[in-house]
């Protein structure tokens, strides 16, 4: 038998001499894997990404498979608390003071580094941060806004997992929006379409540009045969040329075949680094959804799943926050499973760090108000609301945590 033992997790890997089996067993002695059957299911530790242990047992499930699932890995603060603890350091604890590698667990689920002695939790520097919620419902919220086909409004979370008020449950999917856009993510390339729109919920008054209480979105989306790749929506000023230049450099990649309408703007946004195809539609007595189906498909999805799922209440200071949650869904709808959405949320939780405290951005609010309900949440800052409802939460032995640890 041979024995390793990791100081960082106090992992240990035995291997028995000519039987082929292996043993894994992570710092908490939960999870297990034995021979070479099929991956096991359960939420995987910190060992489970060391050399050479995935490849002897068959790999792990990294992620649950139903809402039953969700409920058996993590009926505690605690089994959140090492799932993202494994999210955050996948190669082992890394101090983000003085990156040292040297450390141990502590008894509250914080790490100590052995050179600072800095004490570093999992959630610190993350949307997590400071927050009073208990994480068994963070993760719920997770669940519930990636594996539902349309995403979850702030209404229809709280009455889902029971909040005290639909200010806290806006808050906390607000905080999510904020980690669906991965740091670094690739430019989109080969045959792009580009074309620029209005969202935003029914008013009165013109239709079209100049409309109010709309925004005006660039939208761009890959051609991929005769389907649709991935998509890119942002929120901007205007149509000129500077503006739509910042986006292109942005979101497409140099060299790629750009396709607009006739619009005189997008020649020099398009410059020498891409290989513009302008269709303009009055002379090619086409309609517009016909030059660009494209884009116009993304626009039309975009705008019914704001008029849906959220009534057509988001206001323009938040709507970027919202196209960032439809590219996330988007780009990821040919996942094979809806738990890996789940999945790359909480890896983008907690490996982009977020500003925190009372450092965290809280969008100003728009002129033009929806609703009451829809300005209440906007107007207070989001830690005041997760932190009100954390008192309210503890305070209910009722309340969907206390149903999770019975």
């Amino acid at each position: 038998m041979l024995l390793v033992a990791d100081g960082m997790a106090n992992t240990q890997i035995s291997v028995e001499a000519g039987v082929g089996a292996t043993s894994v067993t992570n710092w908490r002695g939960r999870f297990a894997v034995e021979g070479r059957a099929v991956p096991q299911k359960g939420p995987p530790s910190q060992c489970s990404r060391l050399g050479g242990v995935t490849g002897v047992a068959g790999g792990w499930v990294e992620y649950p498979g139903s809402y039953a699932d969700v409920r058996a890995w993590f009926p505690t603060d605690a089994a959140c608390l090492d799932y993202l603890d494994w999210l955050r350091w996948p190669d082992g604890f890394r101090c983000p003071v003085c990156a040292a590698r040297k450390g141990w667990k502590l008894s509250d689920g914080r790490w100590s580094c052995g050179v600072c002695g800095r004490r570093v939790s999992a959630t610190a520097g993350t949307i997590f941060h400071g927050t009073r919620t208990p994480l068994t419902i963070w993760f719920a919220a997770a669940w519930q806004m990636t594996t539902q086909k349309h995403g979850i409004s702030a209404l229809g979370l709280k009455r889902t997992l029971g909040l005290g008020s639909e200010q806290t449950a806006w808050a906390m999917l607000h905080r999510y929006r904020s980690a669906m856009v991965r740091r670094g993510r690739e430019r989109l390339t080969g045959i792009v379409e580009a074309d620029e729109t209005l969202l935003g919920g029914p008013e009165p008054g013109v239709r079209g540009r100049g409309a109010q209480g709309k925004v005006m979105v660039e939208v761009a989306v890959e051609q991929v045969g005769r389907g649709l790749g991935r998509c890119r929506l942002q929120v901007i000023v205007d149509v000129a040329g500077p503006t739509l230049r910042a986006f292109m450099l942005d979101h497409v990649e140099p060299g790629s075949i750009v396709i607009t309408d006739g619009l005189a703007s997008y020649r020099p946004a398009c410059g020498e680094e891409y290989t513009h195809q302008p269709e303009p539609i009055g002379p090619s007595g086409q309609q517009a959804h016909e030059l660009l189906p494209g884009v116009h498909r993304v626009a039309s999805l975009a705008q019914r799943w704001l008029l849906g799922t959220h009534q057509g209440g988001v206001k323009p200071g938040h709507m970027q926050a919202y196209l960032d949650e439809f590219a996330f869904r988007f780009n990821r709808r040919r996942s094979r499973a809806r738990g890996m959405l789940f999945y790359r949320l909480l890896e983008q939780a907690v490996q982009g760090l977020a500003p925190t405290g009372r450092s965290w951005p809280t969008p100003a609010p728009a002129a033009a108000t929806r609703s009451p309900r829809h300005a209440t949440s906007a107007s207070a800052p989001i830690d005041e609301l997760l932190a009100s409802s954390g008192a309210r939460s503890e305070r209910r032995s009722s309340g969907p945590a206390a149903c999770w640890a019975s």
